[in-house]
């Protein structure tokens, strides 16, 4: 099965940028969808970005415009740009395996990252 390893977290002041990197393992990484998801301490986890395994993408409403999510099949890697960051983006950013079902995507568990810290000062 795939795993992945997020890494690109840090810190970071309010307007700046950060650049994720989702690596996976395995020779299937072209077919398959994949989300970013973040959870700010004492919060419930949230959907920040999906791209399908055509390249198709979707966002979530908060950074709808600051944050840009691709993927290099002949690396293995999704990427996540984060531009003009806010304090509330300050979260650990995780990347699964998605699968589209009637009600939406949901992330397959087995194939979570450790998650990458990202903190952004005001």
């Amino acid at each position: 099965q795939v795993q992945f390893v997020e890494a690109g977290g840090g810190l970071v002041q309010a307007g700046g940028s950060l650049r994720l990197s989702c690596a996976a393992s395995g020779n299937t990484f072209m077919f398959l969808n994949v989300g970013w998801y973040r959870q700010a301490f004492g919060k419930e986890r949230e959907s920040v970005a999906i791209i399908s395994s055509g390249g198709t993408t979707e966002y979530g409403d908060s950074v709808k415009g600051r944050f840009t999510i691709s993927r290099d099949n002949a690396k293995n890697t999704v990427y996540l740009q984060m531009n003009s960051l806010k304090p509330e983006d300050t979260a650990a950013y995780y990347c699964a395996e998605v699968r589209p079902t009637r009600t939406g995507w949901v992330p397959q568990d087995r194939t979570w990252g450790q998650g990458t810290q990202v903190t952004v000062s005001s």
